[in-house]
């Protein structure tokens, strides 16, 4: 089965094409990867360019896998993502209180009447927890007798029009959209083991232009939250701090870049000064002090996010940290000594083929989107659903009739 994925982010836009084995292993087929343009911090701020954007990186996955983007799973960002956890209930009226699977749909249906105003949009509700007759902790109900059914679930919302700009710049590009996905549960999917979605993680996707914060705890999410910092901002202080271009601001962060000093004396070191291309004479140790100043900052924001003082109360398997930002070097270690947890840096798994360029923690979010339809489709298989393509021609319908 071939799945595609675009992940439209502030310094970069990535699509996709993969083909998902009988191993249930995504052999990557074509990848296409551009400069972002048209973004800030996750929102559209220019469709025409984000649209180019979005046109060539798709045609780069095209031509590199030879098959047709027809639609794709595409990412979602941004400080105008807001969630909630929600618990709703139905009765089991049947004479039998047997639970079934139109049961757990009309419980989780219940949950997605929400008040949600007519600016915002309903992008997930994703069940945590069921507790049948007053008993917790049930994950699964189905088959199990009773008379009342409640359901704590995750509910995800974002603003309309935020949502409306993305789809357009992907439909732009002549593709459709198959779902939009919040990043960090798609990260969180290419990058965590599943021993540490049971015992309970944080995972911080620190992107361009937004960190993206989400804890999973015995399998499931249970709590996300957008920041609108990121590296783009690292890279504009050194630039302001420095007085040298953005590109070259960027260019320094990424070939000398450390969060702690360098010991082996050699070029990096913070005695060595380094003398850039247009006359600038730099020293290492000021550029390491505006990253580890700002990289600080990030995470003191994120971490005051979480709703326990105390990581290990909540995510005994510590921190998960992925996205470009966090390929700074120390920024595992930094983490590790703010939050006083373990810390590790993620990297996507379980894919093959062209992945040279994928095994990186940039492109978590690109790699669980493929994962996320993977699901997506598993789940309309069991339950009898319209075919990928009905549901393609579904979509697009409902799209047409918005406007």
């Amino acid at each position: 089965v071939i799945f595609s994925a675009i992940d439209v982010g502030t310094t970069k836009v990535a699509a996709i094409v993969a083909n998902l084995s009988e191993s249930q292993s995504f052999q990557v087929l074509g990848v296409g990867v551009v400069p972002s343009m048209g973004l800030r911090k996750g929102i559209v701020t220019n469709i025409d360019e984000a649209k180019e954007a979005v046109r060539e990186a798709v045609s780069k996955a095209e031509q590199a896998s030879g098959i047709p983007m027809e639609s794709a799973y595409v990412g979602i960002t941004g400080n105008h993502i807001s969630s909630m956890n929600t618990r709703s209930a139905i009765a089991i009226t049947r004479g039998d209180q047997l639970v079934n699977t139109d049961d757990l749909k009309r419980v989780l249906q219940s949950a997605r009447t929400v008040n949600v105003t007519k600016d915002r949009e309903l992008l997930h509700v994703i069940p945590r927890d069921y507790i049948l007759d007053g008993h917790e902790g049930i994950k699964n109900p189905v088959g199990m007798h009773g008379f009342r059914l409640d359901a704590d679930a995750h509910v995800v919302t974002a603003a309309g029009a935020s949502v409306r700009n993305l789809v357009k710049c992907i439909r732009g590009a002549g593709v459709e959209v198959e779902d939009v996905v919040l990043e960090p549960l798609a990260s969180g999917g290419a990058v965590l083991r599943p021993d540490e979605r049971a015992n309970g993680v944080v995972l911080i996707d620190i992107g361009g232009g937004t960190t993206d914060v989400a804890i999973f705890k015995e399998g499931n999410v249970w709590h996300t939250t957008v920041l609108p910092v990121g590296g783009y901002q690292i890279t504009r202080d050194i630039a302001i701090g420095l007085g040298v271009p953005f590109e070259m601001a960027e260019s320094l962060k990424l070939k000398y870049g450390r969060l702690y000093p360098a010991t082996n004396g050699v070029a990096g070191s913070p005695e060595v000064p380094t003398r850039v291309e247009n006359g600038h004479g730099i020293m290492i140790q000021d550029v390491n002090d505006i990253i580890r100043a700002r990289a600080e900052e990030i995470l003191r924001l994120t971490l005051v996010e979480l709703p326990a003082v105390d990581i290990l109360t909540v995510a005994p398997s510590g921190v998960v940290l992925t996205g470009g930002s966090a390929k700074l070097p120390g920024m595992d270690a930094m983490c590790s000594e703010a939050s006083r947890a373990p810390c590790r840096i993620g990297v996507p798994h379980n894919i093959h083929g062209l992945t040279d360029l994928l095994y990186d923690p940039a492109y978590a979010t690109s790699v669980g989107l493929l994962l996320r339809g993977s699901m997506a489709e598993e789940s309309d298989s069991k339950n009898h659903r319209p075919s990928h393509l009905r549901r393609l021609f579904f979509r697009a319908k409902r799209s047409l009739s918005r406007k």
